[in-house]
């Protein structure tokens, strides 16, 4: 585990609780620490990057760095990480678990027999849902995780369109048997669309009312990258006048997302608390990741996965040794 790694070489104080520490405490446990190991729930901003001007590290502990200002920290010298490829897997597989109990109405039928409502045992028309096989799947970002969701996707004999700023190198494309088309045309093909983009400028709010409005009537959207992607009031009014079918988000405008969420009260729509990588191994893998970026800065060595490389320049590794 992570923890055992830095450990063996490093002073370290750790915030027990599950709730994630104010700014305010952040900035005074940083106080004289050389390396900082983050959430994304963790915001850390020039503020917090100025009231300890020893650091040299930020590792953050997933694979999503926005909760970090990256630029102020390049500036500043600071070497920003984080744990991308380790959790691919595990959230691939959790976006075919939304795909499937949307489609098939799991958690709806699974309240039908926990509530009582089972009193006939079997009609034709009971809880339909929709086919997954042979249908076309729209991938909207084919990194990683886009590519581990098509090759998932080729099991279950479907056509794979996908979107993304540049197109993916041919030998991709045969491999996926994926097409390139442009966002409009995949959202108005699919029968179900699925988001894997990070969240930038360019990304928030990608999927806006207009570009839910061109989705097929039983079509479902699917989103396990980040929830400002998708315009959640969007989502709620596009739910509600049914124009699309279906939806399944494990991530949020706001998160914890508030009891009230209108999306909560309808039986077209699945919500997870953003557990997409939650299992032992990509969790297990993540904190080791998480710890040897951190580690290896403070050796003065290349850290596995580096977001700012312009920090090089700043504070070039040998400058950064303290261990």
């Amino acid at each position: 585990m992570g923890h055992e790694i830095l450990d063996a070489c490093c002073d370290v104080e750790v915030n027990h609780s599950d709730e994630p520490p104010s700014k305010s405490e952040i900035m005074q446990k940083i106080k004289g620490k050389d390396g900082l190991l983050c959430l994304l729930t963790d915001t850390i901003d020039q503020e917090t990057m100025d009231s300890e001007r020893k650091l040299k590290v930020i590792s953050s502990l997933s694979v999503g760095y926005n909760h970090i200002d990256v630029a102020a920290a390049t500036k500043r010298g600071i070497y920003v990480t984080y744990t991308p490829d380790v959790l691919t897997e595990a959230t691939a597989d959790f976006t075919w678990t939304l795909i499937l109990a949307i489609s098939r109405r799991l958690v709806e039928a699974d309240g039908y027999v926990r509530q009582g409502r089972w009193r006939i045992a079997w009609s034709p028309t009971m809880l339909l849902g929709s086919e997954v096989h042979g249908r076309t799947l729209g991938i909207v970002g084919l990194g990683r995780i886009g590519q581990a969701v098509a090759k998932r996707a080729k099991g279950f004999n479907m056509r794979i369109l996908y979107s993304d700023q540049a197109r993916a190198r041919d030998n991709v494309e045969r491999e996926l048997s994926a097409e390139y088309v442009a966002l409009d045309a995949l959202l108005r093909e699919s029968d179900f669309v699925t988001i894997h983009v990070p969240l930038s400028e360019t990304t928030r709010n990608l999927i806006d009312e207009a570009k839910l409005r061109i989705m097929k009537q039983s079509a479902y959207i699917v989103n396990t990258s980040r929830g400002n992607v998708v315009d959640e009031g969007a989502l709620t009014t596009v739910l509600e006048e049914k124009l699309i079918a279906g939806a399944a988000t494990d991530v949020w405008e706001q998160e914890p997302t508030p009891e009230d969420n209108p999306l909560l009260r309808m039986n077209n729509f699945i919500g997870a608390p953003h557990i997409a990588s939650a299992t032992f191994q990509a969790r297990s893998k993540m904190s080791e990741l998480a710890a040897m970026n951190l580690v290896s800065v403070l050796r003065g060595e290349m850290p596995p996965h580096l977001v700012n490389r312009d920090v090089l320049n700043i504070r070039p590794l040998s400058s950064a040794r303290v261990i």
